[in-house]
């Protein structure tokens, strides 16, 4: 039985996207395996010089491999003697959206997210731990629950319905009305 890791690195990176591309005439996981070894560290390195992050970079090298694949499959790569140009041009074009997403989402978070000298307390205000104790106490047990499992357990909502046994929905609406009757509870106090 000959080396199919041998054989395949003979091919050259046409050979291996015209076997890809004709799919349905025995192609393996192994070449597509093959074209990934050899690209994803070229997409990677221009992930991380262009998306400055390792983690952004790997999801590049992913993406662009995966729909690389599926262009190959379906047929859409009009030249595979190229196939290092169509993965270099799908890098960049995927490299150049993801840094648009990313200028709208500080835009955005700009835009309407409170800047921390709106949302910091100012320096005379003090929590009022009893009194937060206190309406934590005045909870009903479940509700009460929820909201500890929630902020001092971290737990998300479908860990703490699984322990409860309710549905993770009936979770948020817990803790949506537990977390209104806390703050009525801490204001009316704080406004006495």
């Amino acid at each position: 039985m000959p080396d199919t890791h041998a054989t395949l690195d003979a091919l050259g990176d046409e050979a291996l996207a015209c076997r890809i591309a004709g799919g349905a005439r025995g192609t393996t996981d192994a070449e597509e395996a093959e074209l990934y070894r050899r690209f994803a560290p070229r997409v990677r390195l221009y992930g991380r010089r262009h998306l400055r992050s390792d983690a952004a970079a790997d999801d590049l090298a992913q993406e662009v491999l995966l729909l690389t694949f599926e262009r190959l499959r379906a047929g859409e790569v009009r030249r595979p003697e190229q196939i290092g140009s169509f993965v270099l041009g799908v890098s960049r074009m995927m490299a150049q959206s993801e840094r648009r997403v990313a200028r709208r989402r500080e835009a955005l978070a700009a835009r309407f997210m409170p800047r921390a000298s709106d949302t910091a307390p100012s320096p005379g205000a003090a929590l009022d731990a009893p009194r937060v104790a206190d309406c934590l106490r005045a909870l009903a047990e479940r509700d009460r629950l929820v909201v500890l499992l929630t902020f001092y357990a971290d737990r998300e909502a479908p860990g703490i319905a699984e322990d409860l046994g309710v549905s993770p929905g009936a979770v948020r609406a817990i803790r949506h009305r537990a977390m209104a009757r806390l703050r009525d509870c801490v204001l009316g106090g704080a406004r006495r």
